[in-house]
This record gives C-alpha cells, sequence and structure tokens, in this order.
C-alpha cells in the first residue's frame, strides 16, 4: 500500500471515529430526554391526586363523620347504663343514619292523647274524642285462642290487635287457650259506680281503665279444674315474658305502689307500645317511673333503645301550657308523637 492509501485509509477511520462520537451524543440526550419526561409525568399525576383529594375532602370528611356515629350509636347501646340495650328476640346488626329535624306543631290539649298517656289518682283521663277507638273484644276476637268474659268489654282496636297476636303467640307455645279476658275499657259513670260502690280505689276520670288500652285476664282451664285470676305460673309465664314484645306491660307491678297508688296485681296489663314495653320489662320499673325517666331527654340526647336489629330514640318535649308547642321530630324517619297527660309529648323514632 502506498503512502497515498494510508493517508486517505487514516482519512477514513477519522471520520468514521467522529461520525460515532456525535451520534453516541445523540443517543444519550434522547436518553436524557426521556427521563425528564418521565419525571414530569409523574409530577403531573401526583399534583392532580392531591388536587383531587383535597377537592373531595368534604364528602370523605361526611363519610367518615357518619360511620364515627353509626359506631357511637352501637357503643352506647353496648356499654351505657342509662341506655343499655334491650334485644328482645333475635340478633342483628343495626344499621341507622342520623335523624334530621324539622318542627311538628301541637295543642296543649294533645297532651291528652296516646297510648303513653299516664292515668291514675293525680292525672286525669280527658276523654278525648279521637283518643282511641273502643270496640267490643267479641266481635273482634280470635276466638281459638283465647276467649272474653262477655259481649260488651270493650278495648281500643289496636290494642284488641295486639292482644290477639300475643294470645296467638301464647297458643302456638302452649296448645293452651283457657285465658279469659274479663275486664277492659270503662266509661265515666261505670268508673264512678265501682268507686262508690267500693269496688275500687279510683274515683271516675282518674283509673287507668278510661284509656281503652288496659284489662285484667282470668285463667278457665277447659278441663273443669280450679279457675282464678290470671298469674305467670306454670305454662302461663309465657304471657308475662313475652308481653312486652307486643307492647304490653304489667300495669301494677309488685314493689311499685308507692308510684301506681294501686294494689299490685298480676292480672292488669296496659298497652303502650314498643320499645317502651321492652325498656320497662327489662329494668323492671313501672309506667309512673318510665314517664319521670323520659324527661331526662331531648331530641339532641334520646334515651336510645335497641329491639333486635331495630334501634329506637325516645324524647320528651315539654309542653306550652298557652300556646301550641313546636314539637322537634325527624323528617327522615318514622315516628309517633304521644301526650304523657301530665306535661309534655313523647317522641319515638325507628332510626332503621
Amino acid at each position: 500500500m502506498n503512502n497515498g492509501d494510508m493517508r486517505r485509509n487514516r482519512k477514513r477511520q477519522g471520520s468514521a471515529k467522529r461520525y460515532k462520537v456525535r451520534y453516541d451524543r445523540i443517543v444519550a440526550a434522547v436518553l436524557v430526554l426521556i427521563v425528564m419526561i418521565v419525571i414530569l409525568t409523574s409530577c403531573v399525576k401526583s399534583c392532580s391526586k392531591d388536587k383531587k383529594d383535597s377537592g373531595g375532602s368534604s364528602s370523605s370528611s361526611t363519610t367518615n363523620s357518619e360511620n364515627q356515629t353509626q359506631s357511637s350509636i352501637v357503643d352506647n347501646l353496648q356499654t351505657s347504663d342509662e341506655t343499655s340495650s334491650i334485644i328482645s328476640s333475635g340478633t342483628g346488626t343495626i344499621q341507622t343514619t342520623a335523624a334530621e329535624f324539622t318542627v311538628e306543631s301541637h295543642s296543649f290539649s294533645d297532651v291528652n292523647r296516646g297510648n303513653l298517656v299516664l292515668v291514675n289518682a293525680n292525672h286525669e283521663y280527658k276523654f278525648l274524642a279521637d283518643d282511641i277507638t273502643p270496640s267490643t273484644l267479641y266481635d273482634n276476637i280470635k276466638t281459638e285462642y283465647y276467649s272474653v268474659g262477655d259481649y260488651v268489654i270493650k278495648l281500643d282496636i289496636e290494642v284488641i290487635n295486639q292482644l290477639n297476636a300475643l294470645m296467638e303467640g301464647f297458643y302456638q307455645s302452649s296448645s293452651n287457650n283457657d285465658i279469659v279476658v274479663i275486664g277492659g275499657y270503662r266509661t265515666l259513670e261505670e268508673q264512678n259506680d265501682k268507686y262508690y260502690g267500693g269496688y275500687s280505689g279510683f274515683k271516675g276520670g282518674f283509673s287507668d281503665y278510661h284509656t281503652g288500652r288496659t284489662f285484667d285476664m282470668s285463667i278457665f282451664p277447659k278441663d273443669g279444674s280450679s279457675a282464678g285470676y290470671y298469674s305467670p305460673s306454670g305454662i302461663y309465664a309465657w304471657i308475662d315474658n313475652y308481653a312486652a314484645d307486643y307492647g304490653f306491660i304489667v300495669r301494677f307491678p309488685e314493689g311499685k305502689e308507692n308510684y301506681t297508688g294501686e294494689q299490685a296485681r298480676t292480672q292488669t296489663y296496659r298497652y303502650i307500645g314498643t320499645p317502651h314495653s321492652l325498656y320497662i320489662k327489662q329494668k323492671g320499673i313501672c309506667l309512673e317511673e318510665y314517664i319521670d325517666i323520659i324527661k331526662g331527654y331531648n331530641n339532641t340526647k334520646p334515651l336510645e333503645i335497641a329491639s333486635g336489629s331495630k334501634l329506637y330514640h325516645v324524647y320528651y318535649v315539654p309542653a306550652n301550657t298557652d300556646a301550641d308547642t313546636d314539637v322537634p321530630v325527624p323528617s327522615n324517619k318514622t315516628y309517633t308523637v304521644s301526650g304523657n297527660n301530665v306535661d309534655g309529648f313523647i317522641v319515638t323514632v325507628n332510626m332503621n
């Protein structure tokens, strides 16, 4: 190879080397650019996510707040001495949402109507026309489950329906239909006859029987064995054990004579509805005591009563004596309002 050829070869090799170095730099620059793009993309996504989370914080906060409220309700039912849970039958998970309130106007006369009216020697029944619907038990009774003492005994129709359900439950449990209802609703005149005849310590107007929600029971065995007033013994104990599930309480329980003003007896039952009957049964108190207890609760701090998977809030609203009362009631829940026949209203809210 001559000198000219060698110079040309070295020139080509040098050119090739220079071209290779430039190519490597281009590759490196592209790689750097790709890395920068990836980093920028990650930052944009991160910022976008933070912004989205910030924008949705109100919804997340509300959900957490609701969950905390629900947990608080369940915890209170389990641990609070004042509002311990009352489980009637069955178990389940209590699911609730907070109540939203509006107001409902009630006149002072509304204090004297409802399932929770208290009638005794100190509180007179007012016989409001629309408080109850007295109906003859004989025309509405389920005779396969129990009997009635005569054709004229009356009770409020709601009470009759619940009594039928209670007695059906007893019959299904025992195959026994020896129970006979021997007393019920009394007019003012009928109560005065008993009072002046020495058969009652309550003057007309001051008897719980006026409410149409109170009745007496006897046991008349079909086998001809000894009959008598109802008492919760033997198979008949089922009625006393489960009456509260149907809304009934013993009206004059033993040991509560100082509250009721009446001698204790096992045959007289009163309908007040659930969940009130469940609370009274579990606590071993009488209606008079319950009416006083409820006064310690309002719509922001209600008495909580659980029955199976159902949760109820119960609270008291004092009545205005010279004007209508604005009673706070839930706008998103089922509820009832009853007067206590003393000085206010009792609101019962189904929280489920």
